[in-house]
């Protein structure tokens, strides 16, 4: 059905991240934008008007997230990376039954939701499994299945069941293309050359995206660099970087890896509080962005992070930026606004996401202004209101969502599923890992 959104203040985040004042925002029959701007210019129509209080922004786009690790939230809470992947997650991960990640996606999903995130991009095992969850949330999901070498996985079986599965359903399905799938090869090591250039190959003959840990703590590929140089040159020698990839953390890279990432149109996912509870370092956003990258932002996994806000990373990667730079002006918050939607959209390679434009999906928040952030109304100038947005509110004003056009949130919470009946079954499954 077409419907009309009109608010008193509506941010496309088109690429100077305008502030529409009376604005509206047109939706077809299909979900997806026919127009956004002022009011006063919109062409006529018959369609139902939904007004709004406050001011609507594109769904923010999450470009890395391992979300059904709600079900391990907080274990091993103070341990460094390699150890905390190695004694505690790994051993937790292989106790989770199918349905399990079913059930963790499901809290996931909906956490997100409530925070405006309509989009994640995953790397978790069950694929089928994390797609059904999404489904019934009725968000928006990259899944990548892991490709990895541990004892008891066999990477070549995994490779030949995202080839069967993207063979059969196609890239993108569901409702208003709300699924696509790809290749999540884990690391470079995680996994040997001869799987890693699989993986490419296949990702490549079939237009995938490739989701891939690089770089993300300073000892983990110590072994790659001493033969390499770097994880980037192991991947572009193996034809990885000629496809559609997706770098998540990417924090400790050279100037030649970044002007790699470039060359290859790599996109890049920033995890700034993951990178900081791990201790695993501060990324170079201000060169990898000064290089042309396209950067997104990423939560990371609720194990990790451990909120899965992507609001939480707009402030960080500012802080983090300004305090590696010593200037605090590297980062504003229009900046890092985009950084969430647009940015997150052209660092996955989507350009029918993460902007309120014709022809884009209506994937849209309504954050009201019931909140001391914004006390000072709406009559202030354009950079205080958006300053306003991202340093003092946050999520914690979203009230509503769509996604694709069909409203999934209302008044902060699920229309689709039954939060506290997802919680519960979060709890009972958490209490038989740790059994």
């Amino acid at each position: 059905m077409q419907r009309r959104f009109h608010a008193p203040v509506v941010l496309p985040a088109d690429a100077s991240c305008s502030l529409l004042r009376d604005a509206v925002v047109d939706v077809d029959t299909d979900g997806r934008i026919s127009y956004c701007g002022p009011a006063a210019t919109a062409p006529e129509s018959a369609a139902p008007v939904t007004t709004l209080t406050g001011i609507l922004v594109p769904g923010l786009v999450n470009t890395h997230a391992h979300s059904p690790m709600t079900l391990l939230r907080g274990m091993g809470g103070d341990l460094p990376l390699l150890p905390w992947l190695n004694e505690i997650i790994w051993p937790a991960e292989a106790k989770l039954r199918p349905e399990d990640v079913r059930t963790g996606m499901l809290l996931g999903s909906v956490e997100m939701l409530r925070h405006g995130v309509t989009t994640s991009a995953e790397m978790y095992f069950e694929g089928e499994q994390l797609v059904d969850a999404v489904l019934t949330t009725g968000g928006r999901v990259l899944v990548a299945p892991p490709v990895m070498e541990l004892p008891g996985l066999d990477w070549r079986a995994q490779l030949a069941a995202i080839e069967r599965w993207i063979d059969t359903d196609g890239l993108r399905f569901g409702p208003g293309d709300r699924i696509e799938l790809g290749y999540g090869p884990h690391s470079a090591y995680m996994l040997s050359e001869e799987g890693l250039r699989a993986t490419a190959e296949s990702a490549a003959s079939r237009g995938a995206l490739v989701q891939i840990h690089i770089a993300e703590a300073a000892a983990e590929d110590t072994a790659v660099r001493s033969v390499h140089g770097s994880v980037p040159a192991l991947l572009q020698k193996l034809g990885m970087l000629d496809g559609r990839v997706l770098a998540a953390h990417a924090i400790h890279l050279s100037d030649t890896d970044i002007a790699l990432f470039a060359k290859h149109g790599v996109g890049m996912a920033h995890c700034p509080g993951s990178n900081a509870k791990l201790a695993s370092g501060i990324a170079r956003i201000k060169d990898l962005r000064d290089a042309g990258v396209a950067v997104g932002l990423g939560t990371d996994g609720p194990a990790s992070n451990d909120d899965i806000d992507l609001w939480e990373e707009l402030q960080l990667s500012a802080m983090f930026a300004r305090l590696a730079t010593g200037d605090s002006t590297v980062l504003t918050a229009a900046d890092v606004f985009l950084l969430a939607t647009r940015g997150g959209a052209a660092a996955l390679g989507r350009d029918d996401i993460g902007v309120l434009e014709p022809g884009r999906w209506a994937d849209l928040v309504h954050i009201d202004l019931d909140d001391p952030a914004f006390a000072c109304g709406l009559d202030v100038p354009d950079v205080q209101l958006l300053s306003n947005l991202v340093w003092a509110a946050g999520s914690r004003r979203v009230r509503d969502v769509w996604v694709a056009g069909e409203q999934v949130v209302a008044d902060g919470e699920s229309l689709r599923v039954d939060r506290a009946k997802v919680q519960a079954g979060v709890a009972e499954t958490a209490a038989r890992l740790r059994a």
